[in-house]
């Protein structure tokens, strides 16, 4: 089955420009193109399309989005293999939102009691904050580290002030500006600015228990190149780079750091 690009363009909500658009920087190209110029999407062109879509919902911009297409492709896990990666992305992402809208509820709830009858109400009873807890990747530190690798990261995140929560993770978020900005501007991941930033943050890993890293007698060299190539093949992880090639340079640099 083929669709005409106003077809498609209407079912997606967006414009035929905007598909024009995808075919030039090679993001979806259209199946076929008739004699009269029309464009025709077949079912794999659709599918293409779809996961452009998912991808830009997770923030990525364009050029992120064919980066991360290519490394998906070049990885041969069939369209229903990465369309099944990106549907238990979503289904994460729409367990922790529903609960997110669930505890905001809670808390208008609340307030509107509490207004009606002027008694206050215990908030944390009310589960306000269910859906903004970090313990969401907790199933997966657990089965890629172990329990008691959570265990000890969790206690000390817990153990931290809000102030000292929030300067962490302003240092996190400069640290990832820092290493998209190197890769922006085209640095060689052995140049000294390159290397500065691995050191960087290898010494930003050795800062949380429980990890290999922090504790001294694991495998540190395993551990930050198992963590180099995840950046890579995990969209999560890419897009805190600037797309698949800014995580490439983070993980060729932080290659070279421990070797």
């Amino acid at each position: 089955m083929e669709y005409s690009i106003q077809d498609v363009a209407r079912a997606v909500g967006t414009t035929s420009r905007t598909l024009r658009h995808y075919d030039s920087i090679g993001l979806v190209s259209p199946s076929r193109v008739g004699h009269n110029g029309y464009r025709y999407y077949d079912n794999s062109a659709l599918v293409r399309l779809q996961r452009v879509l998912l991808l830009r919902q997770l923030g990525l911009g364009l050029d992120a989005i064919g980066d991360v297409l290519r490394a998906q492709d070049e990885q041969s896990a069939g369209e229903v293999g990465i369309l099944s990666d990106h549907l238990e992305v979503l289904r994460r992402e729409h367990v922790r939102i529903s609960d997110q809208i669930g505890a905001v509820e809670r808390t208008i709830a609340a307030l509107e009691r509490a207004a009606m009858d002027g008694t206050e109400r215990d908030l944390m009873e009310e589960k306000v904050f269910e859906g903004f807890d970090h313990t969401r990747h907790r199933d997966e530190v657990e089965e890629r580290w172990g329990k008691d690798a959570y265990a000890r990261s969790d206690a000390w995140w817990r153990g931290l002030g809000p102030e000292e929560r929030r300067e962490w993770q302003e240092s996190v978020s400069r640290l990832s500006s820092d290493w998209a900005a190197a890769a922006e501007r085209g640095e060689d991941p052995s140049s000294p600015a390159a290397q500065a930033l691995a050191a960087r943050h290898v010494e930003w890993l050795r800062s949380v228990p429980g990890t290999p890293a922090h504790d001294g007698g694991g495998d540190l060299r395993g551990y930050v190149l198992g963590l180099a190539e995840m950046y890579v093949t995990d969209e999560r992880f890419a897009a805190n780079y600037g797309g698949t090639t800014g995580a490439a340079f983070v993980r060729d640099a932080l290659r070279l750091h421990v070797r």
